[in-house]
């Protein structure tokens, strides 16, 4: 009965019914019935990606539409990249933080000619919400929750763009690597980004949620489009370098740990969370994330003990065996001395102890974003 009860509680994307149609295993994730595979596999799904195009449901996104004449210096206090400095159809990377420095949430800034598009993650939504609400009093903006309302698509690989061509008048070609447009795709209205979460080329498309069977048929149709799931989505992030919130970032780390310092642009002014890492950037960073592998055949898991010179250094943030290197790869946070290439430490797999050695991200280098 709690089972029922806790599977009844989790929201549904608008295409929940498609998802089940077409075989996906389920799962709960940031508060939804997410697909993590579907009956091809994650491996399979994670190379259709890597060698001509998937789609993922990423509708459990959350997206908050600023509006009103602060907006951008609004948005500017409450993420810690350089608003000011984006063009009207520019899209930026950026870090939400709390007054003691520590990551809230990472988050994706649009800028429109009249209102700004923060793009959080579905799990930390309504925390974010609440949080960057305390410091809207302060600024002549409206903040509009508009997660429910939009439904959003990602269509990644390297061959993205020529299949989605033929469906929309919108010159794809014209759209910048992390730049957007308003336009249409299959007819339906959409916002059409040139962004992604798997180092392969591809584009978000925002749209009524009212619209998600149209659209989904639609992509379907050429076929030559993946379905994929959160699993697959995953090992591309990672073979990227890419951060995962609640994995390699929380409310315990910051951007300087978190090897995201160049998102944190100290000389744009004030903003939450300034005065916490000018502190720690004088005291010291004490830790690094850092990348690694093993010459052993391992699965290094979220959560193996970590050790550097024989003393405890956390856990694994984000592990798992390479799909597309057939490697062990993972991430974890080690003394700032011992973050370099090259280092040896040791994980613990199963209560033994297995070699493992730091190495730069991405781990994968042949990605075709543009």
């Amino acid at each position: 009965m709690a089972d029922a009860v806790t599977a009844d509680a989790l929201k549904r994307t608008p295409f929940h019914d498609i998802h089940r149609e077409l075989g996906a295993k389920l799962v709960p994730f940031a508060g939804y019935e997410m697909p993590v595979q579907y009956p091809t596999g994650i491996t399979a799904e994670h190379k259709a990606v890597r060698a001509s195009c998937g789609v993922f449901d990423v509708s459990h996104m959350g997206e908050f539409i600023v509006r009103g004449v602060q907006a951008i210096e609004f948005v500017n206090h409450v993420t810690t990249n350089d608003v000011a400095k984006l063009e009207i159809g520019q899209v930026h990377y950026s870090t939400i933080l709390n007054e003691r420095g520590t990551i809230e949430d990472d988050c994706l800034v649009y800028r429109f000619a009249d209102r700004v598009m923060m793009v959080v993650n579905g799990s930390n939504k309504d925390k974010d919400l609440a949080h960057v609400q305390r410091y809207a009093e302060r600024f002549a903006v409206t903040v509009d929750d508009r997660t429910d309302d939009i439904a959003l698509l990602a269509v990644q690989g390297p061959d993205a763009e020529a299949i989605l061509q033929p469906l929309t008048k919108t010159d794809l070609s014209a759209i910048k690597y992390y730049w957007f447009t308003e336009g249409e795709m299959a007819g339906i209205p959409a916002v059409v980004s040139r962004t992604g979460y798997t180092g392969e080329d591809g584009f978000e498309l925002y749209f009524d949620a009212a619209n998600a069977r149209p659209m989904w048929d639609a992509l379907m149709a050429t076929g030559r489009i993946t379905p994929c799931g959160l699993g697959s989505r995953d090992s591309l992030r990672l073979e990227m370098g890419m951060a995962l919130y609640g994995n390699d970032i929380d409310d315990t780390t910051t951007p300087l740990e978190a090897g995201l310092g160049w998102l944190v642009k100290m000389g744009k002014g004030d903003f939450v969370g300034r005065d916490a890492l000018e502190r720690q950037k004088a005291a010291g960073i004490p830790r690094r994330l850092v990348g690694f592998t093993s010459e052993e055949r391992v699965f290094p898991r979220h959560g193996y003990p970590v050790f550097y010179e024989n003393a405890p250094s956390g856990v694994v943030c984000s592990g798992t065996l390479s799909p597309s290197l057939g490697i062990p790869i993972g991430t974890c946070y080690l003394p700032t001395a011992a973050a370099k290439e090259g280092t040896a430490f040791e994980l613990e797999i199963r209560g033994k102890r297995v070699g493992a050695t730091v190495v730069k991200p991405p781990f994968y280098k042949h990605a075709s974003h543009k």
